[in-house]
């Protein structure tokens, strides 16, 4: 594939704005943009969007939220506490209701990603047990009635857990061990020099399947992308020397090792050491992946892994795909639509509130 060309903003010419089999200025059937956002008070809300700008709810909350769980099948989504909350909250997202201020259990915190079992009647999130810091826990929920009961836990077989996601299948798990050992309450981090990183795949009984590590120690596993196909990608966030050469992303495709994602030096220094949101759309084949602290956003060829766009965005939150490309928050300027059906790379801003938005959105 040839490397697209990028439209801005100032030069898009889209007919209307039709996207993705949904028009942002019309009204036709449109995604609900779930993510946790703060107002400028620093309030936390969990909040559901129209890519029109309607608002559908905003739910204050008590906590700081990170990523979003929708349900698969019922108006519900759950909004992860962010590490080191002690408080989920299941919401309606008809209307914003707070059904559930879902606690975590004793001696435990939430690492801020969670799942539903595609039969909706399991939950699961990754958490920190407290009296062992930094052991990954993956605790385990029963919704019923509309409100979500712990009934056990399994380790994550690593140290830190943060994103989690289902397998092609949806009975096995990739989890990605941060490495980072916190306690109770604190983000501080308590083993820098000892850290322990890894990707685990492991069956939702909590069996491990496999675990494997890259080179650098200091190296954060952190966010993760799954193709149809089985491919995972995974973004980390290095706490070493800010000058260090290392693989802010990597890869394992099916039946292959885990090992660094081919990135050219000049996207890698961008980055900045930190990677947030990634997001793999399967029909075009395509990875994007924000780069907050670099201000940067990024989309690749998944399967060449050739470089399609590099492009400033202000403080790049959260990324998810729709049928035309990708749509992306941020923390601090608007968020925007990217089309990359054409030979062209176009980029629409969005009638979405511009900043605040947290590092992760799902469209439900």
């Amino acid at each position: 594939m040839k490397r697209r060309a990028f439209i801005g903003l100032g030069s898009l010419a889209l007919a209307a704005g039709a996207l993705g089999g949904w028009k942002l200025l019309g009204h036709g059937p449109q995604p609900l943009l779930l993510s946790a956002r703060n107002d400028v008070d620093g309030n936390h809300y969990a909040v559901g969007y129209r890519l029109d700008g309607s608002q559908a709810f905003a739910t204050r909350v008590a906590e700081r939220c990170h990523d979003v769980v929708p349900h698969p099948s019922l108006p519900l989504a759950v909004f992860v506490g962010r590490r080191p909350s002690r408080e989920s909250y299941l919401i309606d997202t008809r209307d914003g209701r707070l059904l559930q201020t879902l606690a975590s259990a004793q001696d435990r915190h939430f690492y801020g990603h969670g799942l539903f079992h595609r039969d909706g009647e399991w939950f699961y999130s990754t958490e920190n047990d407290t009296r062992e810091p930094g052991r990954g826990v993956l605790g385990v929920y029963r919704l019923q009635s509309n409100r979500l009961q712990r009934v056990g836990e399994h380790t994550t077989h690593g140290v830190g857990p943060h994103q989690l996601l289902w397998l092609p299948g949806g009975e096995n798990l990739v989890v990605a061990n941060g490495g980072i050992r916190t306690e109770a309450d604190s983000r501080v981090m308590m083993n820098l020099d000892a850290m322990e990183p890894s990707l685990v795949l492991m069956r939702r009984d909590g069996s491990l399947i496999s675990k494997e590590r890259l080179p650098q120690q200091m190296n954060s596993v952190r966010h993760l992308a799954v193709a149809a196909d089985g491919t995972i990608v995974s973004g980390q966030q290095y706490e070493g020397d800010p000058q260090d050469s290392v693989p802010l992303l990597a890869i394992k495709r099916p039946g292959q090792a885990f090992q660094p994602f081919p990135l050219g030096e000049a996207q890698r220094a961008a980055m900045n050491q930190y990677t947030a949101s990634l997001a793999i759309h399967d029909e075009l084949r395509l990875l994007a992946l924000t780069a907050p602290r670099g201000n940067r956003f990024f989309i690749w060829n998944l399967d060449s892994t050739e470089l399609l766009l590099d492009a400033p965005l202000p403080d790049c939150a959260g990324v998810g795909a729709v049928a035309d490309g990708f749509v992306v928050t941020s923390g601090q300027g608007r968020c925007r639509i990217y089309d990359c059906r054409g030979e062209q790379i176009a980029v629409r801003p969005l009638e979405l509130p511009a900043g605040l938005w947290d590092n992760h959105l799902r469209l439900a």
